[in-house]
């Protein structure tokens, strides 16, 4: 199986112009909010192999449909398929733990016709990296998996119920390689939500052999366009209820197996009484990684860490994925010693200054949230705010609870964000 990839030489030009358009000013940067190292991101962007997952990732983060634009170092024309293929064991330097229990979860639920599984957690607690896993392993099954990322549609498709509605049976169709055929399927008079039922139902699920896993990625950029939002909710809400029905239809449904992931940071902007996708399907919140998982992430960065520099990093930025996962590469690739790193933690000059200042532009966009975690982070004991507010402040990942009360995520937070939020 393929365990790399690299940028077609067609498309390298684009993919360092997307670099900027993005809103990256350098390539450190990009690397920095991937959370990967400056050299995988350089070689991804000069066409040099990069190991498939992060491939991937990047390819997404820059807007790129990844399928489109790799090829695999050996290929040498340009008509061989498309890699489709996850591979189950990822490379040593891909650095991935297992996330139990939740991968066990997701095979078990997947195994059911019909299936929904939602995936949800504030953004970089590895939502996408837990999704890649599983469609790697169900695809060694007889599943056909395809992933879809709502960050490759624009603006104008997302204001528009029709359009978006359009571009997603157009897009799923893509991915499986099917002609686009909607003008024979459409009808205005039927509605959006109609339409795309009967593209799915009478076209493209009848075309496969086998039962489809369908994974929808950042699907927390729907949820920000009330012009779509309700509805595509409401059309997942009725497929999962088709697949329950013993009606002739049901049976069509069965086939199809849907993962959703999102962000719960868009959650701040909405009505905290109306949650999107609420009491679908099954379940999955990630949680921080543990000692444990810290431990072994360490040692794939081939560090020799005992409990005790586990435990000083952990009591600053608790088990959260993404910032773990950053200090190690730092002390890797930068040779800079955790004592230092920690130092610097909660300043400017610190290497969660990008994570720690995207936070605080979102709580300064909502004085009343940005008054109550002021109030939370100052205080040495757990803090009793308003249910809407804890809701708020959760979904962001700032806050931990405890019984009605709640106290910062990490250390980090208690020490950066009074100094800012009380000037």
């Amino acid at each position: 199986m393929t365990r790399s990839f690299r940028v077609k030489q067609d498309y390298i030009a684009k993919v360092k112009l997307a670099v900027q358009y993005k809103g990256y000013p350098r390539q450190q940067d990009l690397a920095d909010d991937l959370g990967m190292s400056l050299a995988t991101v350089s070689n991804f962007l000069n066409g040099k192999s990069v190991y498939n997952l992060n491939f991937q990732e990047i390819a997404e983060k820059l807007g790129f449909d990844w399928a489109e634009i790799c090829e695999t170092p050996n290929e040498t024309s340009p008509k061989l398929r498309k890699p489709e293929v996850y591979i189950e064991r990822e490379p040593y330097n891909f650095q991935y733990i297992e996330r139990e229990p939740y991968e066990s979860q997701c095979y078990e639920f997947l195994a059911k016709p019909g299936a929904l599984i939602r995936i949800k957690a504030p953004e970089e607690m590895g939502k996408t990296t837990l999704l890649t896993r599983v469609l790697s392993r169900v695809n060694q099954q007889d599943y056909k998996t395809r992933t879809l990322s709502f960050e490759l549609a624009d603006c104008t498709i997302l204001n528009d119920l029709r359009q978006f509605s359009r571009w997603f049976c157009a897009s799923v169709a893509k991915k499986l390689e099917l002609p686009n055929n909607l003008d024979d399927y459409w009808d205005d008079i039927f509605g959006c939500n109609s339409n795309t039922t009967a593209y799915f139902q009478d076209y493209l699920l009848p075309k496969i052999d086998s039962s489809l896993v369908l994974a929808l990625d950042n699907v927390d950029r729907v949820f920000e366009h009330q012009a779509i939002a309700d509805d595509f909710c409401r059309l997942l809400r009725g497929w999962y209820d088709l697949a329950r029905r013993s009606d002739r239809n049901s049976a069509i449904w069965n086939k199809l197996r849907l993962i959703i992931a999102h962000s719960t940071e868009v959650y701040s902007a909405l009505d905290v009484n109306h949650s999107p996708l609420s009491n679908v399907g099954f379940v999955i919140e990630l949680a921080e990684l543990t000692p444990e998982q810290v431990h072994n992430l360490a040692e794939l960065h081939e560090l020799n860490w005992q409990a005790s520099q586990v435990n000083q990093l952990m009591a600053m930025v608790g088990g959260h994925p993404y910032l773990v996962k950053l200090t190690l590469d730092y002390i890797c690739r930068q040779n800079m010693t955790l004592d230092y790193l920690l130092q610097i933690a909660p300043t400017e000059a610190g290497i969660f200054r990008d994570h720690l200042r995207k936070h605080l532009g979102t709580l300064k966009q909502h004085p009343e949230l940005a008054a109550a975690f002021y109030e939370v982070a100052i205080a040495t004991e757990p803090v009793q705010i308003s249910s809407e507010q804890v809701f708020k402040l959760h979904s962001l990942g700032l806050v931990k609870l405890q019984g009605n009360q709640v106290t910062p995520r990490c250390n980090l937070y208690r020490q950066y964000f009074p100094e800012r939020l009380g000037v």
